[in-house]
């Protein structure tokens, strides 16, 4: 352990050294990288398509190479899954992460390649204790283990290729290199158990008495782990546990609304929260100040940053690099990665807060969702979901909007609806029903958090009087064609606005 301790130290301040350079000189460190990604992919059947051999600017490739989303390459990825290689990216793709997000499927595969795995995910985490020990000169973070919540994964069984399919996390840790087990807990044999149930239970008795010194995970999951953990334990305080627990990194969904309950828990001054963001398509920032809850935007991951702003009249989409960017105006995020996602349109939008180095906050998606618990609901599974329930019921909806409602105490979450029917269906609690089923049918994500009520409980449901909307889009001034019911929220502004209103008359 002590050797262990002293190469982890001494990567923690090489990648410091890393970090500093990428911060002094942001558009040196993505050109060098935009050349590279361009060079490794010029002799893939993408590459070929589109010319990547003679490409040498980056103006040429925002002429040529027209954006992406997920529908637009999942035919490549679904070849390669079924075992097709050199098609996006050269060489053996074998692992994909399984996400739910913004597209009309249930489930998004993201392919996950070896340097990815290396160049982006893993120097995340690495960066992430880099900067947590910059910041904690006096860190005691490498004398015990990291607790971090994981997904599973299993085999695709597509055909005789080998390829497995899975939450980012399982993947992650399924390939960590052998050493890295020693500052991590619970081990494999419990970390990639796939029932959550299970997998909670064996953790919690697993990792209570350990020097647990760190901890990662989506808010909403840990927060289940660690009320077990006090019940199993008798203590009062999850410091009474873990005395040595330094810090907390999260990310996911919003921090905000299960802050004060982590210190509730931790009931201790001395536990550090540091917000990551990172999906299935790469990783982004890190906070690096403890005195701010900006992020900074980490640049050496093999990902190539584009933007284009949200606010631009007439619904144009012009791209542009991140040395055009401006502070204060909202941006949809687009990537060029080490996957294979070439001008990829992440669906998160981003408000730059500095320039120099590049600091920014997520504002939000570029469409309607919900996404208090990890469970990624867009319109197009709410609408869909509510399309079958009035078919099976005979009902008919005018309007609605939902939002969710937050853990309290370590209690689940739902979903809060508001629904103004033309016509009502004869049992609103079958309607519940079938709504709930179909979300499941529709969103991999939705389903796992509605697992045993764990995280999310049933949906509950409001009947709005005739012409509530009307009114209130009135009374906002937002009558009109271009003006919309805003019909999901992640957090609870039009809901209460709504619900208030609906109870005066």
């Amino acid at each position: 352990m002590p050797l262990l301790n002293s190469l982890a130290s001494w990567w923690m301040r090489k990648r410091m050294h890393q970090i500093e350079l990428f911060m002094k000189y942001p558009h040196d460190v993505q050109e060098e990288w935009f050349l590279r990604l361009i060079a490794s992919g010029k002799d893939t059947e993408w590459g070929r398509r589109y010319g990547y051999s003679s490409i040498e600017t980056y103006a040429q490739y925002n002429q040529r190479v027209p954006l992406q989303d997920y529908d637009t390459l999942k035919p490549f990825i679904e070849r390669t899954r079924r075992g097709e290689q050199n098609i996006l990216w050269p060489g053996e793709i074998k692992w994909f992460a399984k996400s739910s997000g913004t597209t009309s499927d249930k489930s998004k595969f993201i392919p996950v390649t070896e340097e990815a795995l290396e160049e982006c995910h893993y120097n995340g985490g690495r960066d992430m204790l880099a900067i947590h020990c910059r910041n904690h000169p006096d860190t005691m973070l490498f004398t015990g283990k990291n607790l971090g919540l994981t997904g599973s994964y299993k085999v695709d069984n597509l055909n005789e290729h080998e390829s497995y399919n899975g939450d980012l996390s399982a993947i992650v840790v399924q390939n960590l290199p052998m050493w890295a087990e020693f500052l991590r807990s619970p081990d494999l044999s419990i970390a990639l158990i796939d029932g959550w149930e299970e997998k909670l239970e064996k953790i919690a008795y697993a990792t209570v008495n350990e020097n647990i010194t760190s901890l990662a995970g989506v808010p909403s999951w840990l927060l289940v782990l660690l009320k077990r953990i006090l019940d199993m334990s008798g203590k009062r305080a999850i410091k009474e546990v873990w005395p040595n627990l330094e810090v907390f990194f999260h990310g996911g969904v919003n921090f905000l609304p299960y802050k004060e309950q982590f210190k509730k828990l931790f009931d201790s001054d001395q536990v550090s929260f540091v917000e990551l963001y990172n999906a299935s398509e790469g990783f982004f920032g890190i906070q690096d100040r403890p005195d701010s809850d900006e992020l900074l935007l980490m640049l050496d991951y093999g990902i190539y940053y584009e933007f284009i702003s949200v606010d631009q009249p007439g619904g144009s989409e012009k791209v542009i690099s991140l040395t055009e960017v401006e502070v204060a105006k909202n941006y949809a995020v687009v990537i060029t990665t080490s996957a294979g996602l070439w001008r990829y349109k992440l669906g998160d939008t981003v408000k730059f807060i500095s320039l120099d180095p590049y600091r920014f906050k997520i504002t939000g998606r570029t469409k309607h969702f919900i996404n208090a618990f990890g469970e990624e609901l867009i319109i197009d599974n709410a609408d869909n979901g509510l399309k079958i329930a009035c078919e099976k019921t005979g009902a008919l909806i005018r309007d609605y909007t939902a939002a969710p409602t937050y853990m309290i105490d370590g209690a689940g979450g739902s979903h809060e609806w508001l629904i103004e029917f033309d016509r009502e269906p004869e049992n609103i609690g079958y309607f519940v029903e079938i709504l709930d089923n179909a979300l499941k049918s529709l969103n991999s994500d939705y389903e796992a958090k509605r697992y045993n009520n764990f995280i999310l409980k049933s949906p509950f449901i409001h009947l709005a009087r005739q012409g509530l909307f009307y009114h209130w889009m009135k009374e906002r001034g937002r009558l009109g064609a271009q003006n919309k019911v805003p019909r999901l929220s992640n957090d609870r502004k039009y809901m209460d606005e709504l619900l208030k209103l609906n109870n005066e008359q």
